[in-house]
């Protein structure tokens, strides 16, 4: 029985798993489920909704796409540190070369 439960589970998560994203109940319905806490699911789904309206994502989406943007601008960063760094020395051999 246990086993039968396990495989219906198992075929429902690999067949339903692209509605889970756009379920915005599911998070604080399995919150209520694991820990009974009810303030904390109501606080969750509160916050998902807010993150929702104001950029048109849901959280998680919302999340990845700052981390993304965070990897570009160190990338940049870095690259720009390198730019910088090759024309500093370059400019430093130049005036060695004047100074001869």
């Amino acid at each position: 029985m246990i086993e039968k439960k396990i495989i219906i589970g198992l075929l429902l998560v690999c067949f339903l798993n692209g509605c889970v994203q756009s379920t915005a109940l599911l998070g604080p319905a399995i919150t209520i489920g694991t820990t009974g806490n009810v303030m904390q699911a109501g606080i969750q789904l509160g916050t998902n909704h807010a993150i929702k309206q104001e950029t048109g994502k849901d959280a998680f989406t919302h999340i990845t796409d700052a981390v993304e943007e965070d990897k570009r601008k160190k990338n940049f960063n870095k690259n720009f540190t390198r730019i910088l760094e090759n024309r500093i020395k370059k400019t430093r051999e130049k005036l060695n070369l004047t100074n001869q």
